[in-house]
């Protein structure tokens, strides 16, 4: 990975985290002082909003590491499922506070329940990209079962030279 493909990348994950720690605030400012209206529960909904953008910075520290380890070329070692495993976590939280504010919002769209099954199949589709990392995570598990043999390899190989 390139220097600058990694800066990058951090940029917009410090715009990112910048952009949730500031919506998080937004909504604990509203949950302080603007009262509900009754028209939406409102007071769910903000405090789903802020366990969202903490699933949002969870996954992106998670990939601020994995970068680092990947700048560093340690990537390929038991260290990096833990952050694999951040990140899916992170996604899998995303889905099921979703579906939470899918629930919230179904009785307010009785009329037009088109609405509702879009938002359980956005549901749907972010668990389907856990799957996606799910899925790349058994390829660095390959990846770092072939990194051992292979060092083992070398090392046999040293020996006998």
């Amino acid at each position: 990975m390139g220097k600058l493909t990694v800066g990058a990348l951090r940029a917009v994950l410090v715009v990112v985290l910048a952009g949730t720690v500031f919506v998080q605030a937004l909504m604990v400012w509203a949950l302080a002082t603007d009262p509900e209206d009754g028209s939406l529960p409102l007071t769910p909904l903000r405090v789903i909003t802020i366990l969202g953008m903490v699933s949002v910075q969870v996954a992106l520290v998670c990939v601020w590491r994995l970068v680092t380890m990947v700048r560093r070329g340690t990537v390929f070692s038991h260290a990096a499922f833990r952050y694999v495993d951040g990140v899916i976590g992170a996604i899998v939280a995303a889905a099921l506070i979703w579906f939470a504010v899918t629930a919230i919002n179904a009785p307010g769209q009785r009329d037009d329940p088109g609405v509702t099954v879009i938002m359980g199949g956005v549901g749907l589709a972010i668990l389907g990209v856990a799957l996606i990392v799910l899925v790349l995570r058994m390829l660095l598990a390959q990846a770092v079962a072939r990194d051992v043999e292979a060092a083992h390899m070398q090392a046999e190989l040293d020996e006998v030279i």
